[in-house]
């Protein structure tokens, strides 16, 4: 079974490499600048304002650990190639939010044929993925716009 996204993750979710960062909401991506109220906060791409492709990285990575430990929907990742969900996660989230990421996964529709998901494993899904934009320290107006975007996808996953 492939990955309920993104929700995001789904918007959520492109590509990147990480470790324990946060989620910058000011400074330039790669300056390690703390959450505040600086120019990327107020402008730029929702890309530039999670912090560039390490911050998203290291949403995703506590994020897969989210869902794989969630009772709701852990089942779902079983069998799961996780770094590969990762980096899809990555890609998808990269490209969504306006980075220079190109999502390589399969379709939604396609990846989650015949895995049932029902709204309420979506919805966990996105708790799981809300969970660690908090951990992150993710401005709630880039979390909102981030969730909203991943939330398109929730017709080709759910129901599939």
């Amino acid at each position: 079974m492939r990955f309920i996204c993104v929700a995001m993750v789904v918007a959520l979710l492109a590509a990147c490499g990480g470790g324990a960062k946060s989620v910058k909401t000011d400074g330039p991506a790669g300056s390690g600048a703390g959450a505040g109220t600086g120019a990327a906060a107020a402008g730029g791409s929702l890309f530039d304002r999670l912090g560039g492709l390490d911050a998203i990285t290291a949403v995703v990575d506590d994020f897969v650990t989210n869902v794989t430990a969630d009772a709701r929907i852990g089942a779902f990742f079983a069998k799961t190639d996780l770094a590969a969900l990762k980096k899809h996660l990555v890609e998808q989230i990269c490209a969504a939010a306006g980075g220079p990421c190109t999502y390589a996964g399969r379709p939604m529709a396609e990846a989650h044929a015949g895995m049932g998901v029902k709204d309420a494993d979506f919805d966990a899904l996105v708790e799981d993925l809300a969970k660690s934009l908090d951990a992150h320290k993710v401005a709630e107006k880039d979390k909102a716009e981030l969730v909203a975007l991943l939330g398109t996808m929730r017709g080709d996953i759910v129901g599939k």
